[in-house]
């Protein structure tokens, strides 16, 4: 029988977060038990719970970056140990047999992954529930491995801003020697900077905000642009990649023209309109405008392992459960630094 479980979340739109009784179901034999320790604060927590993006599903308990330790295993279950420490990201299963699983890419499953929340089991009947919740089963596949050197609430961020920008930077073989730019210092862009680096790349910030250089700097850039000072956006010349992590909408052509040669600009963030593109910002220089999301479990355990050989973990600031509604008014002024963790030792059993 489904266990009641302790858990956060709204049940409308237009309402605020508030606590709720969500069912978790029993171990089955390939189950992970996992009591939630730290849940990240993502900003399509927000979309999703004000269904920005329509077909929201309510009840819905938001959360997608989740640490935590195993407190049971179904009798086949033999990844993980009890008291071992796991993470679980942004999905939950995928079919397992099409060719972009098989590739490992279950982020492009071909009958659609299970999300972690605001979805639905594989079944397309048994909604899923996020991290902001005392406890979470997820079968053994799709349950990461979090090293113990890892500070975990730091961690949590990782299993989505950390592989969302990861995930670009693999793809386009970032190494010693490239320049990579990083459009916007936020939750996504402070982890660009830090990994970028890690891998050796020269790191260039490009932000509307010259306050925020010292903190470039602090994390791993190598120089700072202000992208409103035309003489700073030209010494910018001649990056191999930039990542985009913007969510406003914003024009692509000035940093288009910043690329080298056959160099790429990947859009990490999510403007919500189409923007139009200069055909000659692309066509001169061969230059590509791709779009990169999350990773597969295997990069995703990569991004982790890497970031526990460079000690690199999100910037956060955590809070309690009962404080969500006043961090999501402060995401959008942009009122952290640089990701709310929410402790759920807060949350009563």
């Amino acid at each position: 029988m489904p266990q009641e479980i302790r858990a956060w979340g709204t049940t409308a739109k237009d309402r605020p977060l508030a606590p709720l009784t969500i069912p978790r179901r029993d171990p089955g034999p390939n189950d992970v038990v996992i009591d939630v320790e730290f849940c990240g604060v993502c900003h399509s927590d927000i979309h999703q719970a004000r269904d920005e993006w329509g077909g929201s599903l309510f009840p819905m308990v938001p959360g997608h970056e989740i640490v935590g330790r195993v407190t049971a295993l179904g009798a086949s279950a033999t990844k993980h140990t009890i008291g071992s420490r796991v993470g679980v990201g942004c999905f939950v299963d995928s079919c397992r047999r099409c060719g972009q699983c098989g590739l490992g890419f279950e982020q492009f499953c071909a009958e659609g992954m299970a999300l972690t929340y605001n979805g639905t089991e594989m079944d397309r009947k048994t909604p899923t529930f996020g991290g902001y919740s005392k406890r979470i089963v997820v079968d053994q596949a799709y349950v990461l491995r979090v090293p113990e050197s890892l500070d975990p609430a730091a961690a949590a961020p990782l299993l989505c801003a950390g592989i969302t920008t990861y995930s670009p930077l693999r793809e386009w073989n970032v190494k010693k020697g490239d320049r990579v730019g990083v459009v916007g210092l936020g939750g996504l862009g402070h982890m660009g900077v830090k990994l970028a680096r890690s891998m050796g790349a020269d790191v260039v910030v490009l932000s509307t905000s010259p306050s925020k250089e010292e903190d470039a700097r602090r994390l791993g850039a190598t120089d700072f642009v202000v992208t409103k000072d035309a003489a700073q956006m030209k010494r910018a010349k001649g990056l191999d990649l930039i990542l985009d992590t913007v969510a406003a909408n914003h024009s692509f052509d000035p940093f288009l023209r910043l690329l080298r040669p056959r160099g790429a600009l990947v859009l990490v963030g999510a403007p919500n309109e189409a923007i139009p593109v200069a055909p000659f910002a692309l066509i001169q220089g061969n230059r590509r405008l791709a779009g990169s999301s999350i990773g597969g479990i295997a990069e995703t355990q990569e991004m982790l392992d890497h970031c526990a050989a460079h000690g690199i973990v999100s910037d956060i600031e955590t809070i309690a459960i009962d404080q969500i509604n006043e961090a999501y008014e402060r995401v959008l002024k942009s009122d952290v630094r640089y990701r709310f963790v929410i402790d759920l030792a807060s949350l009563a059993q």
